[in-house]
């Protein structure tokens, strides 16, 4: 479970776990000192694993390492239960692979679709209340969806451009 990220911050694969030993493995080879059982606050039971503020305070990748500033320990984790963890850790890894990629782009377009319905045809809110005719209502934004994106291939209009969130916006004016 230890990968090595070249040029970037560390993350928790980075790290080795030893779930019988109740111990992690840092990058640089610095062994846990504190392993405690907890709770976080909605009940789900969690692993806070710390390293030494000594181990933590001279290490050559410090860097890379997330920041503890209490003082008393280095670096510190939170882990779920092991099969969580692991679950976790393969999702994570699994993201990388480029069939995930390829299965992502697939998504990218419905939502591209979704937010082009919602921006159009306003299909967030309907002016009926019954069933039926708020399906007729959904019908009619799609085809109005459809016929739009027909009207754009048959007379070559451009693509827009991806929209920037005004938070974005703020960070590329700096």
């Amino acid at each position: 479970m230890s990968e090595n990220h070249e040029g970037e911050h560390f993350t928790q694969s980075a790290f080795t776990v030893d779930w019988q030993a109740r111990a992690v493995t840092c990058p640089e080879g610095k062994i846990s000192a504190s392993w405690s059982d907890q709770r976080k606050s909605s009940g789900t039971p969690v692993a806070r694993v710390h390293f030494t503020a000594q181990d933590c305070g001279s290490c050559p990748a410090r860097e890379k390492c997330t920041k503890a500033e209490n003082g008393k320990w280095g670096r510190s984790l939170t882990l779920l239960p092991r099969d969580q963890q692991e679950a976790l850790e393969a999702r994570r890894r699994e993201q990388l692979t480029d069939e995930r990629q390829q299965r992502y782009n697939i998504r990218a377009g419905v939502e591209g679709t979704i937010s082009q319905a919602v921006r159009r045809t306003r299909i967030r809110r309907t002016r009926f209340t019954d069933l039926p005719k708020t399906h007729l209502g959904h019908v009619f934004a799609a085809t109005a969806i459809n016929i739009i994106r027909l009207d754009a291939w048959l007379t070559q209009t451009p693509l827009g451009q991806t929209r920037t969130s005004h938070l974005a916006r703020l960070d590329l004016a700096a």
